[in-house]
């Protein structure tokens, strides 16, 4: 896991070719807007989380997010020990500078 600030998270966002982001709030917390094209896996249902991260790809790097960062924090060491890259919004969503997207369902 490496921990980025918002300009940091948001520009290698756009470079990277294999970036996956990903919001680990809960669905009533996405609804209230998401960083572009990211997808919901609610840390909070434990169960649901592991399958989901077990179905993800090794190759890709994962940007992860939540409301302040502490729940994004601990997806990221999970995800890790899974094998997987990820980056970690530091402050998350609230940090966040940039356009929010509605999210699609």
């Amino acid at each position: 896991m490496e921990n980025l600030n918002n300009k940091d998270f948001a520009q290698k966002i756009k470079k990277d070719k294999d970036a996956i982001v990903i919001d680990v709030r809960t669905p009533e917390e996405w609804k209230e807007g998401i960083i572009p094209n990211a997808l919901l896996i609610n840390l909070f249902e434990p169960i649901i989380f592991q399958q989901e991260i077990a179905k993800l790809n090794k190759a890709k790097n994962y940007y992860i997010y939540c409301r302040s960062g502490n729940r994004s924090g601990q997806a990221c060491q999970l995800m890790d020990s899974k094998g997987l890259n990820t980056y970690n919004l530091e402050g998350g969503i609230l940090q966040w500078k940039e356009k929010l997207s509605e999210p699609s369902y």
